[in-house]
């Protein structure tokens, strides 16, 4: 792995958008993303613009990290449900039971939400997020999108018998073995990664979306993986499918898309426009990157795209029209144009 500053250059998107977005019937802004469709073995069925080049997944790393969890026997240790395997391979909106899944994971470790790392911010879910203000409660950094990840890689650390502090740093044992552990499920060496900072603060990885878009096909076909991640990534895609709603919340497009995918699909959202999906019944994975990094271009693409592939069918498509086709309003609420893809 690499932590080393890559000269900034522009990616190879292509040059056709692939998302506009329309006021009275004209284009008014266009959205370019590169893609990579693959199958379990490898095989690139459609790409579009630069796939080789190093993109952070951002959070639609966290399914893996979560694997590496559960890999290294701290899950069961410490006794995590599916439903907090779930919340933290997910990005959360700091619903009640979003909350109240995290605090449980903190309990079994045995640490309090100040071990937490990740920084403050209000909830995601804005009904929640109101509901603290009207309390007078403060955020805390349990409020984090992320402190389901955090959570476990903590739990991690404790399992590994390494200190609790510092646990952000790429070079602390938690992180050198997620780290690995990604590494190993994406079919790559830790040296070619690039590593950054996420905003929760910890290493972010920097890998071609071949790699993310293979890797996610297997989650459908793990006997592609090596058979040590098999059991762990069967878990935790699992909970995933079965417990969408602590993947993210309420409204929000990846549990949408799990629950009108019928357990059929696994899928995690990052920031900066990456996306992942698994298409589990016919193995096949789709890495998403809108160039721009507006995440209101994922929904709309990431719909088509899988209705292309056969992954959604009509009655599907229609359950995610408000993600496939989002309205524009004015601020008096009325619509005055839409987002769509081509």
């Amino acid at each position: 792995m690499s932590d080393t500053r890559h000269s900034p250059a522009p990616f190879d998107t292509g040059s056709t958008p692939s998302v506009i977005v329309t006021r009275a019937g004209i284009t008014e802004s266009e959205h370019f993303i590169r893609h990579a469709l693959a199958r379990a073995d490898g095989t690139i069925v459609s790409s579009s613009g630069d796939i080789d080049g190093p993109t952070f997944m951002r959070s639609s790393a966290k399914p893996l990290i979560c694997a590496v969890v559960v890999a290294s026997g701290a899950a069961d240790r410490f006794g995590f449900t599916d439903q907090e395997l779930a919340v933290a391979a997910g990005s959360h909106g700091g619903e009640s039971y979003h909350v109240a899944a995290v605090a449980s994971m903190l309990q079994k470790i045995g640490l309090g939400e100040d071990a937490l790392a990740c920084g403050p911010h209000p909830p995601l879910h804005e009904p929640s997020a109101k509901a603290l203000v009207a309390a007078g409660i403060e955020f805390g950094r349990i409020h984090n999108n992320c402190s389901g990840k955090h959570a476990a890689i903590l739990a991690l650390a404790v399992h590994r018998g390494a200190p609790t502090k510092g646990y952000l740093a790429a070079d602390h044992p938690a992180q050198r073995e997620v780290i690995e552990g990604c590494a190993a499920l994406l079919g790559i060496d830790t040296r070619s990664m690039a590593i950054g900072v996420d905003g929760c603060g910890i290493p972010v990885i920097g890998v071609p979306m071949r790699a993310a878009a293979v890797c996610f096909a297997r989650f459908g076909d793990l006997d592609a993986l090596p058979a040590a991640w098999r059991e762990p990534l069967r878990r935790v895609v699992g909970a995933m499918t079965a417990f969408p709603r602590y993947v993210a919340g309420t409204g929000r497009f990846d549990t949408d898309l799990m629950e009108a995918g019928g357990g059929a699909i696994a899928c995690k959202g990052g920031a900066e426009g990456y996306h992942a999906t698994s298409m589990l019944s016919s193995a096949m994975g789709l890495a998403a990157k809108v160039a721009d990094g507006n995440y209101r271009a994922v929904g709309p693409y990431v719909v088509t795209a899988l209705g292309r592939a056969g992954a959604l069918d009509r009655a599907q498509t229609q359950a995610l029209s408000r993600h496939a086709h989002p309205a524009i309003k004015n601020h008096a609420g009325v619509v005055v144009g839409e987002i769509s893809a081509l």
